[in-house]
């Protein structure tokens, strides 16, 4: 077997060629590795918090607004047991995570925290949180058929109750006139919501 010696320049000279023929994967992060550091919430919360940042961050206020995601509430409502409890795991292990990967830059003597360019990969990963005008008519929608939906039900109880003590204005109908009734309104309603 022929073994090939390779001086020092020659290999500082392929090298420079290696990296002139083709672009450095450096910068780039596998989606096995971007999937492995999101599979954390309190990452992707970190993550999603720095992305409306800019410039360093307190390490604190990251981590205070983690947890008011987490317990669904505000940063002003804290414990400071929940606080503690979301500030440690941070300190200790997700924010060096980030941070070797080379998507922040923790600089935990200091407590600050600042997003990198390689953050941009994990942005299409990330869970957008509704906050679109869009989505809240959407809701309001719903729960305006909501309320159509139990006031038929209610109108519906009080015929088959006229019907049954013998009102005058229901007793012209039979059960089975009743049942077409009940059945035209709901039917109605429904075709209403979804051809809207």
């Amino acid at each position: 077997m022929k073994s090939t010696h390779v001086s020092p320049e020659e290999q500082d000279s392929r090298g420079a060629e290696d990296d002139a023929g083709c672009p450095s994967d450096e910068s780039v992060i596998s989606k096995d590795e971007i999937f492995h550091l999101l599979q954390n919430e309190r990452r992707r919360m970190v993550l999603r918090y720095l992305r409306d940042t800019d410039g360093p961050v307190r390490m604190r206020d990251v981590a205070e607004q983690v947890a008011a995601w987490e317990h669904d509430t505000t940063v002003e409502k804290l414990t400071s047991k929940q606080r503690q409890r979301v500030y440690i795991p941070l300190y200790q292990s997700h924010l060096s995570k980030l941070d070797e990967v080379g998507v922040i830059d923790y600089q935990q003597d200091r407590g600050i925290i600042e997003r990198k360019p390689r953050a941009d990969q994990f942005d299409t990963y990330l869970e957008v949180e509704p906050t679109d005008e869009s989505d809240d008519r959407e809701r309001s929608d719903e729960t305006g058929w909501d309320d159509y939906y139990l006031g038929a039900t209610v109108f519906c109880y009080v015929i088959l109750l006229g019907a049954v003590i013998e009102l005058p204005f229901v007793s012209v109908l039979s059960g089975i006139g009743l049942s077409a009734v009940i059945l035209l309104l709901f039917t109605v309603l429904t075709l209403s919501r979804t051809f809207r």
